[in-house]
């Protein structure tokens, strides 16, 4: 695969990364914020999400119809997301329609932010929240990451509540906006049949007058609450179980082992929950992973079932964690490791989910790392490297909770 990676920052800080893959069919670009959940004040939980909503509300010259119809005519899949620590915004075209994607990116990253705009996009994110509490998995989900990371940004819920977003101001919003899209905290993705020297101009063009701020996030590993706690609502059925333990960050080489021994412990086939708790009939869903953050990383262990046997799927869940480190072999780590080589190289076989994956990179780490040499890498882990990883980083969750019919 004839791949060639390209970097240039901007005199205003605003950095272009590309992927450039002349043999490929399409052509994907993102802008990449880094600011979510975790770089919010308290106050104004949910403000990245909200905003990213009212990216789409038009700018002075553009409004909402020109934004959404100038994609459709492009042909283009185009869409954004917020988590709690990036804000991104992409599309991907044929190559020969990519400049005109690009604009209309550009261009909406300076929203005009209506006040009328505001007003209405507030009652779609209040009723997003409230879809989002007839979930068990999200409602018991965002809790223990709350409990588990307060007073710390990275408990912060993406959605914010509805005292949050309810009271949030179309001032306030603007002032976040200023601080953190700035130039020199946003990163600019590019991959597939692209001409980087072109895009690099275009960028220049549209966004070489943005400001720096010098935005900033404490990167450092918070503090971890140990915690057991149970929610109860009166609307479910069935009980729900979860379990955070700290685990390998963004930026620590330990971060691939962790994922294959999170994956044997809680995949969705073959792995030690599947066949302790699925095959024999204890719980309905069980599943782990891990996920790594700027400075931080979470296991995460989650089952459901029915909720009378809820104390004897924790049982199995705890025995099956401290167990994994002695129990995992090499036949283990092979199938795990050709499984995520597989969906890796499919991955990068798609301009879009290259652009992702390096724009994703850059604006965590600052750095490049290629495909291959994250396959490699991956490819690499031993077992004895597995259990060294689980020595260090257990999974062993220091906070579980559960989400149960009734009253509270």
């Amino acid at each position: 695969m004839s791949v060639t990676f390209k970097q240039r920052e901007l005199s205003n800080g605003l950095t272009i990364v590309g992927e450039v893959d002349p043999e490929a069919h399409t052509a994907a670009a993102g802008f990449f914020v880094r600011t979510g959940a975790r770089d919010e004040d308290p106050a104004v939980m949910g403000v990245s999400h909200f905003l990213e909503h009212m990216m789409f509300k038009g700018t002075e010259e553009l409004t909402t119809v020109d934004i959404n119809r100038g994609f459709d005519d492009l042909g283009a899949r185009n869409n954004a997301y917020t988590s709690g620590e990036i804000t991104c915004f992409y599309a991907q075209t044929l190559p020969e329609r990519l400049d005109t994607a690009m604009s209309i990116l550009a261009r909406m990253m300076r929203p005009a932010l209506r006040q009328e705009d505001f007003d209405t996009e507030k009652n779609v994110i209040l009723e997003e929240i409230a879809m989002y509490q007839d979930n068990p998995f999200w409602v018991l989900y965002e809790e223990a990451v709350d409990r588990r990371y307060r007073p710390h940004g990275l408990g912060h819920r993406v959605l914010g509540t509805n005292e949050t977003v309810g009271q949030l101001t179309r001032d306030q919003m603007m002032d976040y906006f200023r601080a953190r899209y700035s130039a020199d905290n946003t990163t600019v993705s590019v991959a597939g049949n692209v001409d980087f020297d072109t895009v690099c101009a275009q960028v220049e063009e549209l966004c070489g007058s943005w400001e720096r701020t010098g935005a900033t996030r404490d990167a450092g590993r918070p503090t971890s609450n140990p915690e057991t706690f149970v929610q109860h609502d009166a609307s479910i059925t069935r009980g729900y179980l979860i379990g955070l333990a700290d685990a390998p960050a963004a930026d620590d080489d330990d971060r691939y082992a962790a994922a294959l021994a999170a994956q044997a412990l809680g995949g969705p086939d073959n792995s030690r929950l599947h066949w302790a708790l699925l095959e024999t009939g204890i719980a309905e869903e069980a599943q782990s992973a891990a996920d790594a953050h700027d400075g931080a990383g979470d296991y995460f262990v989650y089952a459901s079932g029915d909720p009378e046997r809820m104390d004897e799927i924790a049982e199995v869940i705890v025995r099956e964690c401290r167990g994994l480190r002695d129990s995992m072999d090499d036949d283990d780590l092979a199938r795990l490791r050709a499984r995520q080589l597989t969906a890796a190289t499919l991955a990068g076989e798609r301009p879009g989910d290259r652009m992702q994956r390096l724009g994703r990179l850059w604006t965590l780490l600052r750095r490049y790392e290629s495909l291959e040499q994250q396959l490699d890498r991956l490819g690499r882990v031993t077992l004895e490297e597995a259990k060294a990883v689980l020595d260090r980083w257990p999974i062993d969750p220091g906070l579980m909770g559960r989400l149960m019919p009734g009253e509270d």
